[in-house]
């Protein structure tokens, strides 16, 4: 009788630390998530991705039931609650961009699928990229450097160097490129605020001194606008595709883009000077050329690359 007691009190304490784990609101998002991207859902669904019982399931979707009536009804053939004719979202998170990414983290290997409110989902794939590999004991230090404040001591190879540097940075945060991942810092050596390759640093070492603060890299905390359209040059139908393609309303968009990454997504973007090409290829266009241009560095040969007016005393 005592092992029967202590089961059951063993087991109400997991669940209870499920539930307050992850707590009833979410699970709420997650049958919402279901209904609207699956169409149905069950208690199984609810068991298995949050691991609490049949009883506390069958609670939930009660819940949800008196939040939104006519948003699914059980389908006694089934043995699912299917999503209503006049289904409508209670959760403003469950919106398309959050579905696609989710399907492309999976599809990148880089979101497991029981982390995942994904059900059913579609094959899919994405166009690869080159590995860029970034040891741990080059990102860790790095990290412990940015929460800290301090300096780090780093081997970096350059573009412009036959051989790896010793460099003293004074790193504040990280970027993604949509190919590399670059740390932000204040370099000692240059005495300026500069992007860095991590995957060019061959070593990090930590310090104990304090770093420069990053309230001074201007180029970080400065957003530039900029306005894309369809290229001119193209027909009216086919600028009224691109139009669609990118969500433009009287036929532009604006993107707010840190200045320390303008020149990383003009690049992406095809619309850097030199990047001319056919309108089949190159479909959108900078319509405030003459307003972004002077945010662009000086010069990017090397990666390490510096935006106007950053210059600081050591």
């Amino acid at each position: 009788m005592e092992h029967a007691t202590a089961a059951v009190t063993t087991s109400a304490s997991h669940e209870s630390r499920a539930v307050s784990r992850w707590g009833q609101d979410r699970r709420l998002e997650f049958i919402d998530w279901r209904l609207q991207w699956d169409g149905r859902i069950n208690r199984s669904d609810l068991t298995t991705f949050f691991g609490i019982s049949v009883p506390q399931a069958s609670l939930d979707i009660a819940k949800y039931l008196e939040m939104a009536p006519a948003n699914a009804s059980y389908d006694r053939s089934a043995k699912v609650y299917v999503a209503g004719r006049d289904f409508q979202p209670r959760f403003p998170g469950n919106a398309p961009e959050r579905y696609l990414n989710e399907l492309l983290a999976q599809a990148a290997g880089i979101l497991q699928p029981e982390l995942s409110f994904l059900g059913w989902s579609p094959p899919c794939d994405l166009a690869p990229n080159p590995g860029r590999a970034i040891p741990a004991d080059v990102l860790l230090p790095l990290l412990r450097a940015i929460r800290s404040g301090t300096r780090v001591e780093v081997i970096y190879q350059s573009m412009s160097s036959a051989e790896p540097t010793e460099r003293t940075l004074s790193p504040h945060a990280v970027a993604f490129d949509g190919f590399r991942w670059h740390v932000r810092a204040y370099c000692h050596r240059r005495e300026q605020f500069l992007d860095f390759v991590i995957a060019r640093m061959s070593s990090v070492s930590d310090t104990d001194v304090a770093g420069t603060t990053p309230a001074g890299d201007e180029a970080w905390h400065r957003k530039v606008r900029l306005v894309l359209g369809p290229n001119p040059t193209m027909t009216p139908a086919a600028r009224r595709v691109i139009e669609l393609d990118y969500g433009m309303k009287n036929g532009s968009v604006d993107l707010d883009c840190r200045q320390a990454l303008l020149f990383y997504t003009l690049k992406r973007l095809g619309l850097l000077d030199g990047q001319e090409a056919p309108p089949e290829v190159q479909q959108i266009a900078l319509l405030n050329r003459a307003e972004v241009e002077p945010y662009l560095p000086k010069s990017h040969c090397n990666h390490e690359v510096e935006a106007p007016r950053q210059r600081r005393s050591r």
